[in-house]
């Protein structure tokens, strides 16, 4: 009986791949891959050639399972992605399916996962977890898929891209602004990242350096429970600004984004205080 293998691939660095993984990419003739391409650079690095590659993704999925299974009937099959493990946050569960409903052996030859690899550095609780992808593109749904998992309690992993993860990192900011945040970039590349605060740090430091905003991100979240601020706790903040010299705009903006509030109900608390002193 025919066997496909899930391989999984390098997600930066071209030397995370296990022995197993290359030995198996040799041994078959026909490899399903997302991007031949991408593909192509992995097999070369190891000096694996004679490879027919099968283009595999999303837009053909069905198309090109049709042949996948046809060929399972004679001879193995590899089943790669671009980065990382087939079928997390990537195609393959339905070719998957199929070949076990077509009574096919499915082996998995484990190795990178960048949601396990950005977890694992994160310093955020790892005893419990859940690994969500990319979160839907409508605000509404966003929104709400955010307030379940601030519901869940327990530390989630989410995939993002340049063009969205400012937007992203600002639903979390706008759910859970207390919650400590860790948004891992370039993973296992020379220019690996860890940035690490609430939401409202790290869209900071990213709007600062907007040179950031490229390649995949990593976002992980822990969410704790959110406390409410006393309004005493925001005027201490505030005197404690004021004996630093800092302006009264500057303490709005910044009591804003630590307590969650509007800029505009900080710089109320900012002229009351200053009323209040000066009754004195």
């Amino acid at each position: 009986m025919a066997t496909l293998y899930v391989v999984a691939t390098p997600i930066g660095n071209l030397e995370d791949i296990t022995f197993r993984a290359i030995k198996i990419l040799k041994s078959v003739n026909y490899i399903a891959c997302e991007d031949t391409r991408q593909t192509k650079k992995l097999l070369n690095h190891y000096g694996i050639e004679g490879k027919k590659l099968i283009s595999y993704f999303e837009h053909n999925e069905e198309k090109s399972a049709e042949r996948i299974l046809k060929i399972l009937e004679k001879e193995d099959v590899a089943l790669v992605s671009d980065a990382g493990t087939p079928t997390l946050s990537d195609p393959g569960y339905k070719l998957v399916k199929l070949a076990y409903e077509k009574g096919f052996k499915v082996s998995p030859i484990p190795g990178a996962f960048a949601g396990a690899t950005a977890l694992s550095a994160s310093g955020l609780p790892t005893d419990k977890f859940l690994f969500v992808g990319f979160l839907p593109n409508k605000d509404t749904k966003r929104k709400q898929q955010l307030e379940w998992l601030k519901e869940c309690g327990i530390t989630f992993i989410l995939y993002e891209s340049p063009k969205r993860v400012l937007k992203t990192l600002q639903a979390i900011q706008d759910i859970l602004p207390s919650s400590e945040v860790v948004v891992a970039k370039e993973l296992t590349k020379i220019h690996e990242e860890f940035i690490r605060g609430k939401a409202s740090e790290i869209i900071k430091y990213l709007e600062e350096n907007p040179d950031k905003l490229k390649g995949e991100f990593v976002i992980i979240c822990y969410p704790e429970e959110e406390k409410e601020s006393s309004k005493e706790d925001m005027i201490k903040e505030i005197k404690t600004l004021k004996e630093k010299g800092i302006k009264t705009k500057e303490i709005a903006k910044k009591v804003a984004e630590k307590y969650n509030i509007s800029k505009k109900e900080a710089y109320n608390l900012a002229i009351e205080e200053e009323n209040e002193k000066s009754d004195i």
